[in-house]
């Protein structure tokens, strides 16, 4: 995996690449930058991620796997990511800091685009608005909640409570105190105190969340 651009971002994603066993080349224009986070990643170096004679002395076109976390600097994120799809890089996921420099990204040939900084604050807005413990919105209208299992669940089992036809949303998890999560069945019964994975529409997990 190559990373190219050590914010934040790009140095945290690349830290935990390497401590969960991945080879990471990590790659950025400013040499302190690289020399500070040279100890706890794999490979590290300093280059201009627009200058595709740079990329190809590194062996980046060889990667199948690369991420642009290049951040404020909107010219070299836009450029870097068209090299890497030019190189056929098979997947490229690229930071973007709005919705249209996300959209420029995938025109010029990212395949997964990032918002870390709208999908947290979207993410957080849910947490504190509502009754959700967690959110995650794995689709544009479309979320995976993790809440309280409501009143009128207790004592039930899914299949009883018929959920989707009532509410729209599909209990894909449950989690018992001191237990592990576990899937969901039709013939899992709710307790007081169960956790519940629940997937739907944003509006609909929403509109469950709050029945807790």
């Amino acid at each position: 995996m190559v990373v190219i651009g050590l914010g934040r971002f790009g140095s945290s994603l690349a830290a935990e690449l390497v401590r969960r066993g991945s080879e990471v080349l990590a790659l950025d224009s400013r040499p302190n930058v690289v020399q500070r986070h040279a100890d706890e990643l794999t490979h590290t170096a300093v280059a201009d991620s627009t200058d595709p004679e740079s990329l190809r002395q590194l062996g980046v076109h060889q990667f199948k796997r690369a991420v642009v976390a290049i951040g404020t600097e909107l010219e070299a994120s836009i450029l870097t990511t068209s090299l890497l799809a030019d190189f056929g890089i098979p997947h490229i996921w690229a930071k973007a800091t709005s919705r249209q420099h996300g959209r420029i990204l995938e025109r010029v040939g990212a395949h997964h685009v990032v918002l870390p900084e709208h999908e947290m604050g979207e993410r957080v807005a849910h947490l504190v608005n509502g009754r959700m413990l967690d959110y995650i919105e794995l689709a544009e209208h479309y979320a995976l909640v993790k809440t309280h299992a409501p009143a009128e669940a207790v004592g039930n089992t899914l299949g009883e409570l018929k959920l989707r036809s009532k509410y729209g949303v599909t209990v894909v998890g449950i989690k018992r105190p001191g237990e592990d999560f576990t899937y969901a069945t039709a013939e899992t019964t709710v307790g007081q105190q169960d956790t519940l994975i629940v997937a739907g529409t944003t509006t609909q997990v929403e509109a469950f969340a709050e029945r807790t």
